[in-house]
């Protein structure tokens, strides 16, 4: 089957007819491929359910916007509700390699997990950044996903939802602990990141430079060619700060900088580094460093 349809997934069992697999569970499937019955080449999903998806076998394309996911053999992408992606398994053998686990947002609805899956960062920077996993890394996976499986085949009773709901969190726990693995191992690629993300700042306030806006987290982002809140994961990693603390820092030593060798009034300064309120950027400056712009340059003259 080819089509370049969007289709809205907003049910496990919308997701299960397009690849003839059973529906056990109207709000969960634990996803096996290679027990597909039908096959779609081309097609656009618009997202309305969380799922993991673990690559075996040859690639497959999936694309994300105008970028294209890092999704190889030995690779998970996770995808959350609201995100529309587009999949070309064209040349694809005709049963995929592929298993993962789907499930509604109203699974967990009253759960512990409720509260913690705004937690799990990788749902929203694995568009361009997917998790490369180790042997051992791919069997814990794969053996949580039998747990759900059987806990899905299992009848149900009053146990059923709390378990299932466990298992998941317990699955979604080890791929942050990989994902913390696959930071420290692409140490000395992330540290130039590191590094690039500086400099640019440098940059870009260089020489008294007149922003029109404070340089958002985003910006810096894009120029390392990743979603926001991964690079944010990155930065913190690495340094131990987020990058909206680096950025706050840098502005602020600027502004002691234009403040002690400048006599310009407190709102050109304000304007020039990017704030469009002086007041915000008054409210910023005193909140680092425990006193106001005018006090900091008053104490300046006075000392020096």
């Amino acid at each position: 089957m080819q089509t370049d349809t969007t289709i809205k997934l907003d049910s496990i069992d919308a997701y299960n007819k397009l690849y003839g697999l059973t529906t056990l569970h109207p709000l969960v499937t634990v996803i096996d491929l290679k027990k597909a019955t039908k096959k779609i080449d081309r097609m656009r999903i618009n997202y309305g359910v969380y799922a993991l998806f673990l690559k075996n076998g040859v690639n497959c394309t999936l694309k994300y916007g105008r970028e294209y996911y890092d999704y190889q053999e030995g690779t998970i992408v996770s995808f959350y509700p609201g995100q529309v992606i587009d999949v070309d398994s064209t040349g694809e053998p005709t049963a995929l390699d592929v298993v993962g686990l789907m499930f509604h947002p109203d699974l967990i609805c009253g759960t512990p997990l409720a509260s913690k899956i705004g937690s799990f960062g990788f749902f929203s920077y694995s568009q361009r950044e997917a998790l490369h996993l180790s042997e051992a890394e791919r069997k814990l996976f794969l053996d949580c996903l039998a747990k759900i499986s059987l806990e899905l085949e299992h009848p149900v009773d009053n146990h059923s939802a709390d378990l299932i709901s466990a298992n998941i969190q317990l699955l979604l726990e080890y791929m942050s602990r990989f994902y913390d693995r696959q930071f420290i191992t692409r140490h000395k690629v992330n540290s130039s990141v590191v590094a690039a993300f500086e400099k640019e700042l440098s940059r870009i306030y260089s020489a008294g430079a007149t922003l029109n806006e404070v340089p958002k987290v985003s910006y810096f982002a894009d120029k390392a060619n990743l979603t926001p809140g991964y690079f944010g994961d990155l930065i913190k990693r690495e340094t131990g700060s987020s990058p909206q603390d680096i950025i706050k820092l840098y502005i602020i030593n600027e502004a002691k900088r234009r403040l002690a060798s400048t006599d310009a009034d407190i709102s050109v300064i304000a304007y020039d580094l990017g704030f469009q309120y002086p007041q915000h950027f008054t409210r910023l400056f005193k909140r680092v460093t425990g006193k106001s712009p005018i006090v900091f340059r008053n104490e300046f003259y006075t000392n020096n």
